[in-house]
């Protein structure tokens, strides 16, 4: 799948058929099935879908952090950020040293247990540059204070001897983003960072996040179910279900000219202001398949209005719909029919166009 940010930008990553599952009392759960995806330097790709789609397990397995009930049973991640290219699934977890925290390091959903509670923020910052860059105490306190100032910490030097507790949520998120930057990776996952937080420190901490990317052109994922973040974070989207990459674009195709039929419920059901009065937000009806018995056909069908018969017996490939875009739909076969995308989703998409165009 091409890459959108030219010709000079590097591949850092490529997934290729990645298989995750589970084993469990019940047997085994079929977490993430056989996704591939690429990662630029200095893009943002966000990962997007509801609770249990899988798309924590899959990026957790590029980091070496997988419960040890995980299993990968196929697929390669190829990392190409360091002097060779190097193949993560298969890495020890001595192996994985010199690649977690400081080639890829991750920001967590939950900044508190994210750190440690009985330890002065300061050291948990300035540990990554004794440890990992062989700086002097002085001068890894220096870069720490330096860095709480960076990320917007209000009297640095007071604060860098204050525990975990002393700081708000936000602030703590802050400090983990902090030291997630310290080793200056090239990869930088986000699991949902925002999510427990208010909308300004959301708002405040997404901006954070982005100057750092530009900043250091670090290739960033971003995991999250709230397309309102996604809006302003991504240059690519990978939306997934049920353990697949259902559909994959760039954040304008996906946004304004979506193509799977779950990528269409989930854009629906999104607050917006272009909704009429007395117009009620469309729920996505039923629940998710249970993965310890994935169905054999396109596990959206039995909550998909717009179902064909053949989605019930097969799993559709990825259909091409540009250079940049793909959905694995069967209404995008040849000899499928054509079925048009609910009405109050094409007005949504005309008004927020309409929108793009008046402020051009």
């Amino acid at each position: 799948m091409s890459n959108i940010n030219g010709n000079d930008a590097k591949k850092i990553l490529e997934v290729k058929d990645l298989t995750i599952s589970f084993n469990t009392y019940a047997g085994k759960v079929q977490a993430v099935r056989g996704i591939s995806f690429d990662l630029y330097q200095g893009e943002t790709l966000a990962v997007v879908g509801e609770s249990g789609s899988g798309k924590t397990v899959s990026t957790r397995s590029l980091i070496g952090l997988l419960a040890n009930t995980a299993e990968i049973e196929k697929g390669s991640a190829i990392y190409t950020g360091g002097d060779e290219a190097v193949d993560l699934v298969p890495l020890t977890d001595k192996q994985w040293n010199a690649y977690r925290g400081k080639e890829i390091a991750m920001i967590f959903q939950d900044p508190f247990s994210s750190l440690n509670p009985i330890k002065r923020i300061g050291h948990q910052i300035a540990e990554i540059f004794t440890m990992q860059h062989k700086m002097s105490k002085y001068e890894a306190k220096a870069r720490s204070i330096e860095l709480m100032k960076r990320v917007g910490i209000p009297m640095a030097e007071k604060r860098f001897s204050q525990y975990p507790f002393h700081f708000s949520g936000g602030m703590r998120q802050r400090i983990v983003i902090a030291i997630a930057l310290a080793s200056d990776p090239k990869i930088l996952i986000c699991d949902e960072p925002t999510t427990a937080l208010d909308v300004t420190i959301q708002a405040q901490v997404l901006s954070l996040i982005s100057e750092m990317r530009e900043e250091k052109n670090i290739a960033t994922i971003f995991i999250t179910h709230d397309l309102g973040v996604v809006a302003h974070v991504a240059d690519r989207i990978a939306v997934m279900y049920a353990g697949r990459i259902v559909e994959y674009g760039t954040s304008h195709e996906i946004f304004y000219n979506p193509q799977h039929p779950y990528t269409w419920s989930l854009m629906s059901s999104m607050p917006d202001m272009d909704i009429e009065p007395g117009e009620e937000l469309e729920a996505i009806s039923g629940t998710p398949p249970n993965m310890l018995h994935p169905p054999d056909g396109d596990a959206f069908s039995e909550r998909n209005p717009y179902a064909l018969a053949y989605d019930f017996k097969e799993h559709p490939p990825m259909f091409k719909v540009s250079d940049t875009h793909h959905a694995a739909t069967w209404l995008l076969h040849p000899n499928a029919p054509k079925v048009n995308r609910p009405a109050s989703l094409e007005r949504r998409i005309n008004n927020a166009l309409a929108r793009q165009r008046a402020n051009a």
